[in-house]
């Protein structure tokens, strides 16, 4: 049976549902996403990404197009209408349609599409064995702070990182490690998790919001400042956080192992945490 999913006010099956060739998310990149993890049919982080996809659509004077409790009520039916219990939901905003010109155009209708992935986020490989990671330049805009669709940098680094056989990629900017192609990084040093403060340059997360919280209240010491890449393969350990990847552990990067090679305390102990507030707090 295929999958249902949300286009535009109205709930289709996979195959009906359709979108003009003028839209400016095809067009442009002209739009931004967000994506939200379901665990026992449940919405994790629900309001912190409502929230940035507020933010992302301000950033780019794009008006909402759904309030926040409509939004909350169409992930809800597309978790029952899918019979979902663990995987994700992604949601895309676009600016419209409307004939192709570099200017924004006036009084398009925003496009809203969503629909679900049936992936496992809890017992993945990933996060037993850990992950590899290369470096790579940070060539993206300069507003990474907008969760935008312009993924095809990302893209690139994931396929690089593949060919190396690795997993992801890091990337890099003037000696100093950004964030992952989808993911924040993390760094472990002599007990201390360091990863890099807000900007422009980094998307600010949701899963990495909800890990410095969790760690302030284990007491754990966290300095948020950028860090290089030096720094990085010297670590005792290292992790990315994001919402699909929940907390999941960095073993190598560049090809160099880190500490003793596999998932560290920290990282281990912080996804067991982060998991049981997410249940904890799912609606």
């Amino acid at each position: 049976m295929s999958r249902i999913v949300y286009v535009n006010g109205s709930f289709l099956p996979e195959e009906e549902a359709k979108v003009s060739v003028f839209d400016r998310g095809f067009l442009f990149a002209d739009g931004v996403y967000e994506v939200t993890t379901v665990l026992g049919g449940k919405l994790i982080d629900f309001d912190g990404h409502a929230a940035r996809l507020e933010r992302s659509l301000g950033e780019l004077e794009m008006e909402s197009p759904v309030s926040r409790a409509e939004l909350l009520d169409i992930h809800r039916e597309l978790v029952a209408r899918n019979d979902l219990a663990e995987g994700l939901i992604y949601l895309q905003v676009t600016r419209g349609a409307a004939d192709r010109d570099f200017a924004f155009p006036e009084g398009a209708m925003p496009t809203v599409v969503l629909f679900t992935q049936a992936v496992p986020v809890i017992d993945r490989p990933s996060a037993l064995n850990g992950i590899k990671v290369i470096s790579i330049p940070d060539l993206r805009w300069g507003r990474r702070d907008i969760k935008t669709v312009q993924l095809l940098y990302p893209s690139m680094g994931k396929m690089a990182a593949k060919k190396a056989g690795a997993d992801d990629a890091w990337m890099v900017e003037d000696g100093f490690v950004t964030e992952g192609t989808s993911n924040n990084a993390w760094i472990v040093k002599d007990g201390k998790l360091i990863t890099r403060h807000l900007g422009t340059e980094i998307l600010h997360g949701i899963t990495r919001a909800a890990v410095l919280r969790l760690a302030e209240e284990a007491q754990m010491t966290v300095e948020e400042r950028p860090f290089t890449l030096a720094e990085a393969r010297a670590a005792d350990e290292a992790f990315v956080t994001s919402a699909s990847a929940f907390v999941t552990p960095v073993v190598e990067i560049d090809g160099q192992p880190l500490g003793e090679g596999r998932p560290g305390p920290l990282a281990r102990r912080l996804r067991e945490i982060y998991i049981d507030d997410s249940r904890a707090k799912a609606i």
